[in-house]
């Protein structure tokens, strides 16, 4: 098949790092263009990355030397690219301009950060869950005057672990939740080298991210009214989110209460069992199997089980009855992979499979 060319903007970030190694050798994709900061403009990619490299592989040689573009250079970064994924550090009053700069260059564009989740007209899809919210392009290529491009987005990386969990679950009735998320420091940007403040300690805030925990999954679980994605108005969720010494991996403990109370047999059949639209399409980063349940007590463990399908799948284990919710269980994603730019990559798979993302030439 025909490779799509690929840019990377925010590409000397973690999560553009990330992009690099799950993209340079793609069967689908082929990273054609990077951007970045001013500061990193004109600079081959080694150098202008440095010693930020976070990565366990080295920087890929096909990579290394292509020169690093201007990300606020729209139409040279967008003119060879068919989309790009968009992963900057910036207001996000100035990433949302950003991205539909982008956009009206007829480029579509795949984000990993949170300034249009909440558009109505943009889609913040996890692609076994919601993918029928692509439609919803249709209603904003006709806000921002565009015949093809438009903006996608993937969700926070804290709600990776337990909405996979609780999606197949949704028919039951879900009323409420309550959820803690022990995150990695790499959801931070950082490395044990560059957050020593985190050794030896739990910080007990993320800024913004409790929020985000318990507003976003109410969009994937929305329906398409005339085009626009409204938000679901229950579960109502409650999340505590923490900051934990861990490098990759957010573990959640999941407390959950039905409204038609499933038996924990259904439950366990309804994880092994569930398929989304990856896995019927065969994605490239699709996880064979989705979710898994660890059937010992002491798993998912975050360094043993972040892994799992390369990262794309969900673990899940702990599940008993709670004494105030109906259940209790422990969840655990790879947050730089599933919850950050393996998501979007998936993401993007399925628009091009869609036929959303077409081949400018």
């Amino acid at each position: 098949m025909q490779k799509y060319k690929v840019g990377i903007v925010g590409a000397t970030g973690m999560v553009g790092q990330r992009f690099i190694t799950l993209l340079h050798d793609h069967p689908w994709f082929e990273i054609c263009t990077l951007a970045a900061s001013a500061r990193s403009a004109g600079k081959p990619y080694r150098e202008a990355v440095g010693d930020r490299w976070a990565m366990s592989a080295p920087i890929p040689e096909q990579v290394a030397g292509m020169p690093v573009l201007d990300a606020s250079h729209v139409e040279e970064v967008a003119g060879p690219c068919d989309f790009v994924f968009c992963a900057v550090d910036m207001k996000k009053d100035e990433i949302r301009a950003l991205e539909e700069a982008y956009a009206k260059t007829e480029t579509p564009v795949v984000s990993n950060n949170s300034a249009n989740r909440g558009v109505p007209d943009v889609p913040m899809i996890i692609p076994e869950i919601n993918p029928e919210h692509a439609h919803a392009i249709v209603r904003q290529r006709e806000r921002l005057g565009t015949k093809v491009g438009f903006i996608a987005v993937k969700p926070n990386c804290s709600i990776q672990s337990y909405v996979p969990a609780l999606a197949p679950l949704y028919s039951c009735g879900i009323e409420s939740v309550m959820v803690s998320t022990y995150q990695a420091i790499s959801g931070a940007g950082k490395t044990f080298a560059t957050m020593p403040e985190i050794l030896d300690n739990v910080i007990p805030f993320i800024s913004g991210e409790e929020e985000k925990s318990e507003q976003e999954p109410l969009k994937i679980w929305g329906k398409l009214e005339d085009g626009l994605i409204v938000n679901a108005s229950s579960p109502k969720i409650s999340a505590h989110c923490v900051r934990v010494p861990v490098s990759d991996g957010h573990l959640a403990t999941v407390f959950v209460k039905f409204k038609n109370k499933p038996t924990k047999e259904q439950m366990l059949a309804a994880w092994a069992t569930f398929k989304g639209e990856p896995q019927k399409l065969e994605l490239p980063s699709a996880p064979a199997q989705f979710l898994h349940y660890c059937a010992e007590d002491n798993r998912p463990q975050t360094k043993l089980d972040r892994d799992y399908e390369r990262g794309m799948g969900i673990c899940i284990g702990r599940l008993r009855d709670d004494p105030i919710f109906d259940y209790r269980f422990v969840c655990l994603s790879h947050n730089t992979l599933r919850g950050a730019a393996g998501g979007a990559v998936e993401t993007a798979e399925l628009l091009c499979a869609q036929g959303w993302i077409p081949h400018k030439a």
